[in-house]
């Protein structure tokens, strides 16, 4: 009988944590990677910083070489989509109509750029999510000046906003708040980053994109596809002159090719505490939306240090899931390919559920901004600007009467660090305000 593999959707940081973690653990069977791009797994956070820049090359990226990758003995399949699920039989049908009937699926598809209604066909409109996507607009932003018209004001706009002028481009910031990272970081920090953008020479404007101005404007439709950009249209009328543009206007879960009734993928692929969708399908990474066991609601972080955890512990959790079912089965004899009796303490015997302290990070210029725990959504938000020309500053974040997140800009590492366990579980708010004085003026 031929040994059912596990394949892990995504070629992703979460994926190959998930694949690495699942040979650590003890599967011993086959094991599929499945990506839609051709590149090997390569870490996403350079995209719009140093790669956008031109400090890094696409190589510098890579997560793991061909070499590093052999141990793993995975079935690699680059260029390959999934586009189906069957939840009850765990059978994945691949784009080119293959179908593999599996032990175990763990989805890290992640995440897709969201674009705008007309932005398609356009030159010199871009997205920025994959590797292609920042090598496309760092070819652009390569050499003269250009005027660049950045559409978000969120971490990614502003990342890139401080990139291409440190490359010397003009750019104007767009977005339908007015202060840039407020959803993320609340107002006072958010305006502290303002103030250093425009420093630098962004120009800040609130509005909404309404439509896009081309050189095929007044020329037939029909062969407007193809044409270059001229301006971006507001829904005040305003005109923007832009020789390119970068729609950063957030995302959305890689959820559409999962049709089966049997999952949720309202906001992202709803799992349970353990990173369960179904029994034997697992998320990991931006597209999962799981239970938070010590926050008690459902979330989905969009995080890279997120991924790298949930891959993990979706592995582990899978893993115990299948060597209960194979033990139920067949409890005289466990087949080949199930994991091995963990002889050095390798988790998998039994599930856990995943509770990790969530944490990001964004670089804009000579800014180094960190935070731990939930800083989006907060009710009270205390921020504490410790030089404002130095743009440090401190924030911590409450809902329902507990502190829940905190946040530093420009901090040295060693108090930063010493944030974590303040928040690592939901304190009283002035319990928190204490311990994070103490943390600091220890630093």
């Amino acid at each position: 009988m031929i040994a059912r593999p596990i394949a892990v959707v995504g070629a992703s940081a979460a994926g190959l944590a998930a694949a690495e973690a699942l040979r650590r653990f003890g599967w011993r069977g086959p094991l599929t990677l499945i990506g839609d791009e051709p590149h090997l797994p390569y870490d996403r956070p350079p995209l719009s910083k140093q790669l956008l820049h031109g400090a890094w090359e696409p190589e510098r990226l890579l997560l793991r070489t061909e070499e590093q990758l052999d141990p793993l003995d995975l079935d690699l399949r680059l260029g390959t989509r999934a586009t189906g699920l069957d939840v009850a039989t765990r059978t994945l049908t691949l784009d080119g109509g293959e179908r593999l009937d599996c032990a175990g699926v763990i989805i890290a598809t992640g995440v897709a750029a969201r674009t705008l209604p007309g932005a398609d066909g356009i030159a010199g409109v871009h997205t920025l999510r994959t590797l292609d996507d920042a090598l496309a607009l760092r070819g652009r932003l390569a050499g003269t000046a250009r005027r660049l018209v950045i559409v978000g004001n969120g971490v990614l706009g502003c990342e890139a906003a401080a990139v291409a002028r440190e490359l010397g481009h003009e750019v104007t910031l767009v977005g339908i708040g007015a202060i840039p990272m407020a959803e993320a970081v609340g107002t006072e920090v958010g305006e502290l980053l303002a103030e250093e953008h425009r420093a630098r020479g962004v120009q800040l404007i609130t509005g909404a994109v309404d439509g896009f101005g081309t050189t095929a404007d007044g020329a037939d439709p029909a062969g407007a596809d193809g044409a270059q950009i001229t301006d971006v249209r507001l829904a005040d009328g305003t005109r923007l002159p832009a020789d390119l543009v970068l729609l950063a206007i957030g995302s959305r879960p890689a959820v559409e090719w999962l049709a089966d009734p049997a999952l949720d993928t309202t906001d992202g692929l709803r799992c349970d505490a353990y990173c369960a969708a179904a029994p034997g399908i697992y998320a990991a990474g931006d597209v999962a939306r799981w239970d938070h066991p010590v926050h008690g609601r459902p979330l989905r972080f969009e995080h890279r240090m997120n991924a790298t955890e949930q891959g993990m512990a979706a592995a582990r959790n899978l893993l115990a899931e299948l060597t209960a079912e194979a033990s139920a089965s067949a409890p005289a004899s466990a087949p080949a390919s199930a994991p091995a009796a963990p002889a050095d303490g390798t988790p998998g015997q039994e599930r856990r559920a995943f509770a990790p302290v969530p944490y990001f990070w964004s670089d804009q210029y000579d800014i180094k901004i960190q935070a731990y725990g939930l800083t989006a959504g907060a009710d009270r938000v205390e921020t504490t600007v410790l030089d404002r020309t130095a743009r440090r500053a401190l924030a911590l974040y409450g809902r329902g009467g507990s502190a829940v997140g905190v946040l530093a800009a420009g901090l040295p590492p060693r108090q930063v660090r010493a944030l974590r366990a303040v928040i690592a579980t939901p304190l009283p708010w002035e319990e928190a305000r204490e311990r994070i004085r103490a943390a600091t003026a220890a630093g």
